[in-house]
């Protein structure tokens, strides 16, 4: 049998794009590939341009934005760019000329425009449009392996005629995300060259990695959507941590049960645009892939076992009782938070991490309590509304529709945009589908359901990042981005403000799971946030095996490897609190409460 990877290492095009959500292995399933071809004989570079890198971590070498040899591994080079610079870099170039022309109020808000995730991934794109489209710089390998990959949303922007223009002069101040454009027109060809590469097949490859959980699985999909309406098609799937429970073991570990079952559904359900791509199913492994040797392993690791039989479609009723386990889980939490007894609770965190089942479980458990609680999602499948068909008097939920609070952000903005060309509005309607402008839309909807914390207990499933909340204060901005036309902002909006950083008021939890990845992303949230000058109030670890007795021998060397990402936790974060893997009633786990 070969190995997991082989439905990409056979068929791959010289440069690869492995691509995914935090969290699901995408680092381990580059470098992985990366060895193999190595190991076969073709001289690889690796890149990463991901602003959260752990490639250093799992090659176990320091690295650079310099390609450096891979000790222990012939033929493989590896270099870690730095988009975070990069985007310092364009913002200087874009400021600068106006540091002595204008007020230093109004530099400010320039500056924070420039802050976003957004600048950040052009920036990215900027340094990986050389290795790709530049044929010189890489003509030492045979294979190029990239440990990221634009979205949609970066790539129709450098398509658009109009992000080579002077448009964001003549119009400072109506978009949220092009700044950085600004600086780019120089590379005009090459970045045409760069896209051009990445939509022929014959040159590119992109590589979906996702792991076997019906949520990680929807945003596969979106991505894999969105990118193939661009002609870039994905060449494969890679399924990573497919669980099997050993059958020595599976009788005794209703753990292993449970996890195997979960992922027997997603797969069951996979969607039909997935579903339809190469596959490869990647075993999950004892530990974290850290070291050479271990990125061996992977490489060389044969498919996971086919899945077994799905024991049925999740019930509603059996996703209530993991959101009440969840509950339990975090009494101790949720008795310090009681004890306000008022305000707002925002769960934060990326996809995939749980904070959904936190928020749901929060609002269940301050409704048990006899508090008066509003729960609120933006997700069409979020867990706060999972609770509406039996939720006690004191609890009511309602869903905010980003779709319809963007459309309705986006024909206000349209209508004043009454000046532009049509290069112009075209431009301007890529912004407006942008991930800031639908933050900028959800945000205004909080701000009318965040006023019901005054009097009882208000729980949210998504909150503002700290670069939204700092582009709404910044000087001359806050009108800009919050209305974009010539109204008042609205008095709900203008309160939420300084709500959001009053922490009598708003307690912010950042949810994370035990692993590398998704830990030093809720890092960089947890300084985003401070940078605006909210203090996040706790941190649960979501889906933990520490607390649990396990017996198969996957489960029980994966807890013992979360020690390490516990006390990072420790390390960063005021007050912790951990929910057990599943959660499932059928399990009794130690007590732990609050570490």
């Amino acid at each position: 049998m070969g190995p997991a990877l082989a439905p990409v290492l056979d068929r791959a095009a010289r440069a690869v794009f492995v691509t995914g959500k935090g969290g699901v292995g995408k680092t381990s399933v580059a470098c992985a590939l990366a060895l193999a071809w190595a190991e076969r004989g073709e001289r690889t570079l690796l890149v990463s341009t991901d602003p959260a890198s752990n490639l250093d971590e799992v090659l176990g070498v320091a690295l650079s934005p310099t390609p450096t040899e891979v000790p222990g591994a012939r033929g493989l080079v590896a270099a870690n760019l730095d988009p975070v610079a990069a985007a310092r870099a364009y913002r200087e170039r874009v400021v600068g000329p106006y540091r002595a022309l204008l007020p230093a109020a109004a530099v400010a808000s320039i500056e924070e425009q420039l802050s976003g995730a957004c600048t950040v991934e052009i920036a990215a794109f900027d340094e990986f449009a050389r290795l790709l489209a530049d044929p010189a710089v890489t003509a030492g390998y045979a294979r190029v392996v990239f440990d990221t990959a634009p979205t949609g949303h970066t790539l129709r922007l450098l398509e658009l005629p109009a992000a080579w223009t002077h448009f964001l002069e003549a119009s400072a101040g109506t978009t949220s995300c092009l700044g950085p454009l600004a600086g780019l027109s120089a590379q005009r060809e090459l970045y045409r060259a760069t896209r051009d590469a990445l939509a022929d097949a014959r040159r590119t490859s992109l590589v979906l990695v996702a792991r076997p959980d019906v949520a990680a699985l929807a945003e596969a999909e979106r991505t894999r959507s969105e990118l193939a309406a661009l002609g870039v098609a994905p060449l494969a799937l890679v399924l990573n941590g497919c669980f099997r429970a050993d059958p020595r073991t599976r009788a005794a570990d209703p753990v292993a049960a449970a996890l195997e079952a979960r992922g027997a559904r997603a797969l069951a359900a996979l969607p039909p645009g997935l579903a339809a791509l190469p596959r490869a199913d990647v075993p999950l492994l004892p530990s974290a892939v850290v070291g050479g040797e271990a990125v061996r392993r992977l490489a060389a690791v044969p498919p996971a076992p086919a899945a077994p039989q799905p024991p049925g479609a999740a019930s509603a009723t059996a996703r209530r009782d993991e959101i009440a386990a969840a509950a339990d889980a975090l009494a101790p939490m949720i008795d310090a938070l009681a004890a306000a007894g008022h305000g707002v609770v925002f769960t934060m965190g990326k996809g995939g991490v749980g904070k959904t089942t936190v928020a749901a479980a929060v609002a269940l458990g301050l409704s048990a309590r006899g508090h008066r609680v509003h729960g609120t999602t933006t997700d069409p499948a979020g867990a706060v509304a999972d609770l509406a068909s039996d939720a006690p008097p004191t609890l009511r939920t309602s869903r905010i529709d980003p779709k319809a609070e963007v459309a309705a952000y986006t024909r206000e903005v349209l209508d004043a945009a009454t000046g532009l060309d049509a290069a112009g509005r075209a431009l301007l309607e890529e912004d407006l589908r942008s991930p800031c402008t639908e933050e900028v839309a959800v945000f205004r909807a909080l701000a009318r359901v965040v006023a019901d914390g005054v009097e009882g207990f208000v729980v949210v499933d998504t909150a503002p990042t700290g670069h939204t909340v700092l582009l709404l204060d910044a000087a001359g901005s806050y009108h800009r981005e919050v209305t974009r036309t010539a109204g008042d902002v609205p008095d709900a909006v203008r309160a939420l403000l300084p709500r959001l950083r009053d922490p009598a008021f708003t307690r912010v939890v950042v949810v994370t799971l035990p692993e590398a990845t998704p830990v030093h992303e809720a890092a960089a949230l947890q300084a985003d946030l401070r940078r605006a000058g909210i203090e996040p109030w706790a941190w649960v670890v979501n889906q933990t095996l520490t607390p649990l007795a396990v017996a198969d021998p996957v489960l029980v060397a994966r807890r013992a490897a979360e020690a390490r990402r516990l006390d990072e936790v420790e390390a960063l974060a005021r007050r912790v609190f951990v929910v057990p893997w599943l959660a499932p009633r059928a399990v009794s786990p130690d007590p732990v409460g609050a570490r």
